[in-house]
């Protein structure tokens, strides 16, 4: 299973995403913006295919376990990314809440200091993560990203 996340919109300081499987439309995404050097933890993803995986440690992983007992299994690494670590997909609102990953959200809307913001964050990632936690376990799910 392969999720394509293709860069549709340019905020001051975010990138907004549609993403796909199987050429189906899932959701929206939001990273940082996209740089030519990184800035550690408010840097887009680079371009290119990454393997997803499932991280079972550290906090965020003991905060959605506490929050989604019956579902969570781990986070959903975005994995090998050159000079990015612990990179996933969860809940967020805007630019602040990122640290570098990728949110994913319902809709979007523009906020008065020119950055996107996704809305219904909780009920995307749910939905998304029941989708891919299986493929992901097994080490079958690809993460595409490309403007």
């Amino acid at each position: 299973m392969t999720i394509v996340v293709k860069r549709i919109r340019q905020g001051k300081e975010s990138t907004l995403s549609e993403c796909y499987i199987d050429g189906r439309f899932i959701c929206y995404g939001l990273e940082d913006s996209i740089r030519e050097v990184k800035i550690k933890g408010s840097t887009a993803i680079p371009v290119g295919r990454y393997r997803l995986k499932l991280n079972t440690y550290g906090g965020m992983n003991a905060r959605y376990k506490k929050r989604y007992p019956t579902l969570h299994r781990g986070m959903i690494e975005i994995s090998d990314i050159p000079n990015f670590s612990y990179v996933y997909i969860h809940i967020g609102n805007n630019i602040g809440d990122t640290s570098g990953c990728l949110l994913v959200g319902d809709r979007y809307k523009k906020d008065d200091d020119g950055d996107y913001v996704l809305e219904k964050s909780a009920k995307v990632y749910k939905r998304l993560y029941s989708l891919l936690v299986d493929t992901v376990a097994r080490g079958e799910a690809w993460m595409v990203i490309g403007d």
